[in-house]
Formats: structure tokens, sequence, C-alpha cells
């Protein structure tokens, strides 16, 4: 018989604690997200993974926001977060502070995720928009992308489920 873990044995953090364990060098980029359910899942898919930080960009709908908490669960108190008024702007910054840049999108000359090397140093990942991707100004400027591999007819997914499938490749690989 399969029993679920009580909340003591999964040793969830606290808020504060979670401010103070120690963090991937993954900050997370959303280029104008619409969906405030989306950027909800990425702050909890941001805090299951430990990332530095979540930077929201341009329209993306940030905190406080119902529907943003309906999908967080909390996350928004426990991911360090900032807002952009445009994803050049985030990314400059992320690029000041010594992080690769890296969209995550389906372009010419990408890198498969299941072929990223990537060995716990500091990056960026863009995730762009629900229907036109990530910006072009800001593919342009980024050092690379990451394509995540797919065979069905679609050859796309959620912004939120894309979110989790790199971020853990990434982890999981370290």
């Amino acid at each position: 018989m399969v029993q679920r873990k009580t909340m003591e044995e999964l040793g969830r953090l606290s808020p504060e604690e979670m401010q103070e364990t120690e963090k991937h060098p993954v900050i997370v980029i959303l280029d104008d997200v619409r969906s405030m359910h989306n950027v909800g899942s990425v702050f909890r898919t941001c805090d299951a993974f430990a990332v530095e930080a979540l930077y929201l960009c341009g329209y993306t709908p940030c905190p406080p926001h119902r529907d943003i908490h309906k999908t967080a669960l909390g996350a928004t108190d426990t991911v360090k977060w900032k807002n952009f008024v445009s994803t050049i702007d985030a990314v400059t910054e992320a690029r000041e502070a010594g992080y690769k840049i890296l969209a995550v999108e389906q372009a010419h000359n990408s890198i498969m995720l299941d072929k990223l090397n990537w060995d716990n140093e500091k990056v960026a990942l863009v995730f762009g928009n629900e229907v036109t991707g990530v910006n072009d100004e800001v593919l342009k400027t980024a050092d690379g992308c990451i394509e995540i591999p797919q065979w069905g007819a679609k050859h796309s997914l959620n912004i939120s489920v894309s979110a989790g499938v790199v971020l853990w490749e990434m982890v999981r690989s370290i």
C-alpha cells in the first residue's frame, strides 16, 4: 500500500528559511507573459527548484493579484522577484551581474535541452510570450537558445510547463 508523505516528512521550509537557503545560480526572466495563472505557476516552479530570482518584464502581470496567488500558493513570498519595464533591461541587469543569457525558444542553432551541459554556472533563462515567444530584440542579444525536444504534432508547451521541464533538466544534472 502506498501512503502519502506527511507535511513533516516533506521538510518544507518556512518563507524565512527559504529566503536564507542556498539557491541555484539561475534567474528566470518572463518576457511579456500574459497569463496570471502562468506567472503564478512559474513562481511555484522557481520555489521548487530554488532559483535565485524571477524577473517579470513588459506586460507580465506582477503580484499582488488573486489569480497569481491562486497558482503560486505562497511562492510570491519565497521567491525573490523584480519587475522591469522591458525585458532588455532585465537581460542587461542579469548580464552585468555575470549571468549568461539563454532564451528558451525554437530557433536556428539552438541547443537541445538534453544536450545542454550546465555545470552550475550563472545563467538567466528567458521564457517568452505564450503566442509569440521570446521577443526578437531579446533573441539577438542572447548568448544562445535552449530548445525542448518534442515529438508531437503541436511542437509547443505551455510556458509554465516549459519552465518546469528546463529547470528540472538543469538542476538534476549537477
